[in-house]
């Protein structure tokens, strides 16, 4: 697990999280490990009181499952939380970007064209590992040019169900169409296309969808099985 520093106003229990959902996305917390309050705890140097907050935060999510006697295990992949993730992503991103088209400047403009541009050239390089990263603070940047980046982070956890396949895609599938789809989104924002900028997020969207079944076969023990009950290992 990687264990990232604290942030100097940072609560130990919001450390705890932060470090908890960045190790869940980039699935250094595989599906279905074990995690330990005790050796979480030693590892960032905060008291367990934190963690164990920060554990049932994400228990609510569905992202940790705890077992009496047995102990805590981050959540096999389900597909009916990606579904409903995903849902709410296409309903918040279409909205967020068509408000960007309206509200975009210079600066926006700038800062999008400048992470595309990097995206572009690692992958020309081969250097894939960056683009996920780059990805996720594309997305985040068009909620902060339509000044809903409060949106952005109340919706981050659930998100996580969507974003792990979004993960494995690049890792399994390694699919690098997205990265087109970015600069087309881009595109669509300068030029205040709200009609292409709303179908480009629908099929960027759609992309995992159909990733979904070939990331299952090559890894099926990351998913819960399909009609399977939340809180039961499949």
């Amino acid at each position: 697990m990687k264990i990232n520093t604290k942030h100097a106003r940072e609560s130990a229990r919001d450390y705890a999280l932060r470090v908890l959902k960045e190790n869940i996305l980039s699935l250094d917390l595989v599906p279905g490990s074990a995690i330990s309050e005790n050796e979480l705890a030693a590892q960032l140097g905060i008291s367990r009181t934190p963690v164990r907050e920060a554990i049932i935060e994400l228990s609510k999510a569905y992202l940790i499952e705890t077992y009496p006697q047995r102990g805590s295990f981050i959540s096999l992949i389900d597909p009916k939380m990606v579904g409903e993730a995903r849902f709410l992503r296409r309903i918040t991103d279409t909205a967020v970007i068509e408000t960007a088209c309206d509200e975009a400047d210079e600066e926006g403009i700038r800062q999008l064209e400048e992470n595309v541009t990097l995206q572009e050239f690692y992958l020309s390089k081969g250097i894939t590992d960056k683009i996920f990263d780059l990805d996720n603070q594309f997305h985040k940047a068009i909620y902060d040019i339509a000044g809903k980046d409060i949106i952005y982070e109340i919706h981050s956890t659930l998100m996580l169900h969507f974003d792990r396949v979004r993960t494995l895609s690049v890792e399994t599938v390694k699919d690098f169409k997205v990265v087109g789809d970015h600069r087309k989104m881009l595109e669509a924002i300068k030029a205040r296309d709200k009609v292409t900028a709303v179908e480009l997020v629908n099929k960027h969207l759609n992309r995992y969808q159909i990733d979904e079944k070939e990331i299952r076969s090559q890894r099926p023990e990351y998913f819960k099985a399909e009609g399977g009950n939340r809180g039961e290992e499949s």
